[in-house]
C-alpha cells in the first residue's frame, strides 16, 4: 500500500500553474527541478500535486480531474475566478450543485457544495 499519493498534472508553465495551484488548494510550493514543481498540503491531510512541463499542449478533456468540496461554493467560484479560473458551467443534478471550472491552462476541476 502507498504511503501517500501523489497526483500528477501536466503543464504548460510550471510556475503559472504553481501560482493558481497553490492559492487554489492553499498549498505550498516545497520545492521543484527541471520541469517539475511539487505542491503539498501544509497539514499533509491531502495528496501530493506535482506539475509536470510537458512539450504536448492539451487538446482533450482530462480523464481525472480534481473535485474541490467546500462549504461555500459560490463564493469559492469566485474566488477561484479571480486566482485565474474560468467557469465553464453550473451542474444540478441528482439533488446535488457543482461548478464544472478550467483553470489557467484549460484543465477541468470541480468545485462541489459539502
Amino acid at each position: 500500500m502507498a504511503e501517500y499519493l501523489v497526483l500528477t498534472l501536466d503543464v504548460d508553465d510550471p510556475d503559472v500553474q504553481q501560482a493558481f495551484w497553490c492559492g487554489a488548494l492553499g498549498y505550498d510550493h516545497v520545492g521543484g527541478v527541471g520541469n517539475y514543481r511539487m505542491l503539498t498540503d501544509p497539514a499533509g491531510r491531502q495528496p501530493r500535486l506535482l506539475l509536470q512541463k510537458v512539450a504536448e499542449h492539451k487538446t482533450a478533456k482530462n480523464r481525472l480531474h480534481l473535485d474541490l468540496h467546500v462549504p461555500e461554493h459560490e463564493a469559492e467560484v469566485a474566488r477561484l475566478q479571480a486566482l485565474g479560473a474560468t467557469l465553464v458551467q453550473r451542474v444540478d443534478e441528482f439533488g446535488m450543485i457543482w461548478f464544472v471550472m478550467h483553470d489557467p491552462e484549460g484543465n477541468e476541476f470541480c468545485v462541489c457544495a459539502v
